[in-house]
C-alpha cells in the first residue's frame, strides 16, 4: 500500500493554483485528426450546414498539432487533478488520415498524460474503411469504436452515400460485421443511426440489432427554429419524432433480456428515478465537450456548426491559448447552463428535470439565440411523459409483488424486476 494510500496518511491538498473542485473541465475532447470524409451524407452538420470552416482547415492533423493539444491538455488535466479523460478521434472520417497517423497521435496524447490520470480514447467512423489493419490499431492502443449506419441497406442508403450517389450500406456492414467477431469484440462501442421520419422504427431498430451492437445512439436530425428538421413543423401540435422514438422504445424495453442498450432510453429512465444523463440531449448536462480541428483552433460542442457560420468560432487555439481559457468562451462552459439556460416556458415546464430543454443545438432562433424551448419540445414532452408512465406502472408492480411475497412454492415474476430493478448503464 502507498503512503497515499495509508488511512494515516496526510490528505493529499490541491496545488496553489488549484481551481475548485465545482470548475468546469474538459471531460471529453473531440480531436478531429481529418477534415475531409468519404461519404457525403446530405444531413452532415459538418459539411451541410451553416458553418463551413472545414474548407480551410488542413485535411490532416500535424504532428506539432497534437504535441501542442497533448501539451494543454496535459497542464488543464494536472491543474484540475483529473483522473480520467476521454479523447475522441473525429472528423470528417478519421481513418482517412491512415493507421501511421492515429497510432503517432495516441502515442503522443498518452506520453503526455499526467501520473494518476487515466486516458480513455475512442473513434467515431463511418466503417467504410474500417478493417484488420484498423482494428489492430485499435486493439494496440485500447481505442473503443462506433460506426454510424442508419438501419438496412434502404434505410442507410438513402442519406449515406458516397458523393458519386452510391450507398455506402454493404462496406459498412463488412466493417460492423468484422468490429463483431469475437476477437474484436471488446473494442466496439455501439452504432449510431441518425432517426429518419421515413423508415419504419421497429425495422430500422431489428435491422441494426442484426450487427449486435452493444449500444444504441439514436439521434434526432439536427434542426432549430430557423431551420427546421424534416417533418418537423414549428407550431404543429403533432409529435412525429416521439411516434418514431416509441415505437422503438416499447419494443426495446418489453425484451427480457435485452439484446443491446439505447443511450437515450436509458438515460431518460436513469433522469425519472433521479440520476444522470448520459447524453447531453438530455438533463440539461453542463458543456462539458470541447472540439479540437485539425489547425488546433478550439471550439465547442460539434453540434452548434448547424446554427450560424459563427455559433463554433471562438477565435482560440491551442498555441496561443489554454484549455482554461477556452472553457469560459460562451459555446463552452461560459454560456448559461442549468435552468439559468432555458426559457421561461422550459423552466415552468413539468418534465424539465428529464427533458433539459433538450439540445443546446436545437434550441437556437436566427436573431434571438438559444433561450427557447428546443425545436423538438412537443415531442420531448410526448416521449417523457410516455416513459415515465410505462416505467411507473412496472415500478407500481415491483413494489406490489414486494408487498405480496409469492405463495409457497410459487414464483416471482421476474420480468419486473428485469426490466425496471436492473442497474441503468449511461455513458457518453
Amino acid at each position: 500500500m502507498s503512503a497515499d494510500a495509508s488511512p494515516s496518511a496526510a490528505p493529499r491538498r490541491p496545488a496553489p493554483d488549484a481551481p475548485p473542485a465545482t470548475a468546469p473541465r474538459v471531460r471529453q475532447l473531440v480531436l478531429k485528426v481529418h477534415s475531409r470524409c468519404n461519404l457525403a451524407c446530405d444531413y452532415c452538420y459538418v459539411y451541410r450546414h451553416a458553418d463551413q470552416g472545414w474548407r480551410d482547415r488542413p485535411r490532416v492533423i500535424a504532428p506539432g498539432t497534437v504535441a501542442r493539444v497533448a501539451d494543454r491538455l496535459a497542464a488543464h488535466l494536472a491543474r484540475h487533478r483529473a483522473d480520467r479523460v476521454r479523447v475522441v478521434l473525429h472528423g470528417g472520417e478519421p481513418l482517412l488520415a491512415g493507421v501511421a497517423v492515429l497510432d503517432r497521435t495516441v502515442r503522443t496524447l498518452r506520453a503526455a498524460m499526467p501520473a494518476g490520470t487515466t486516458l480513455d480514447v475512442g473513434m467515431q467512423t463511418n466503417g467504410v474503411l474500417l478493417d484488420d489493419a484498423a482494428l489492430a490499431l485499435c486493439h494496440t492502443h485500447g481505442i473503443d469504436v462506433g460506426v454510424s449506419v442508419d438501419g438496412d441497406r434502404t434505410a442507410n442508403d438513402r442519406h449515406r452515400r458516397h458523393a458519386d450517389g452510391r450507398g455506402s450500406f454493404t462496406e459498412v456492414a463488412a466493417g460492423l460485421r468484422l468490429l463483431a467477431r469475437p476477437e474484436h469484440r471488446s473494442r466496439y462501442a455501439g452504432v449510431l443511426c441518425t432517426v429518419d421520419l421515413a423508415n419504419d422504427p421497429v425495422d430500422v431498430y431489428r435491422s441494426l440489432l442484426e450487427f449486435d451492437p452493444p449500444r444504441l445512439d439514436l439521434l434526432l436530425p439536427h434542426g432549430n427554429w430557423s431551420t427546421p428538421p424534416p417533418g418537423r413543423h414549428p407550431g404543429d401540435p403533432a409529435t412525429p419524432y416521439a411516434d418514431w422514438l416509441i415505437a422503438v422504445f416499447d419494443t426495446w424495453y418489453r425484451e427480457t433480456p435485452r439484446r443491446t442498450g439505447i443511450r437515450l432510453f436509458e438515460s431518460l429512465i436513469a433522469l425519472l428515478l433521479g440520476g444522470r444523463s448520459g447524453t447531453q440531449a438530455l438533463g440539461g448536462a453542463e458543456p462539458d465537450v470541447m472540439t479540437i480541428e485539425t489547425d488546433g483552433t478550439i471550439e465547442g460542442t460539434d453540434t452548434l456548426k448547424t446554427t450560424t457560420a459563427s455559433a463554433m468560432r471562438t477565435g482560440l487555439d491551442v498555441f496561443r491559448h489554454t484549455l482554461d481559457e477556452a472553457l469560459r468562451h460562451p459555446s463552452l462552459a461560459g454560456r448559461p447552463a442549468g435552468l439559468a439556460a432555458l426559457a421561461p416556458t422550459c423552466r415552468a415546464c413539468p418534465v424539465v428535470g428529464a427533458c433539459g430543454g433538450g439540445l443546446y443545438a436545437h434550441r437556437f432562433r436566427d436573431g434571438a439565440g438559444f433561450a427557447h424551448p428546443s425545436v423538438y419540445c412537443a415531442d420531448l414532452f410526448r416521449l417523457i411523459r410516455h416513459v415515465r408512465s410505462v416505467v411507473a406502472a412496472d415500478l407500481d408492480a415491483l413494489r406490489s409483488r414486494v408487498a405480496t411475497p409469492p405463495r409457497p412454492g410459487g414464483a416471482a415474476d421476474p420480468t419486473v424486476a428485469g426490466r425496471v430493478g436492473a442497474p441503468v448503464p449511461v455513458g457518453r
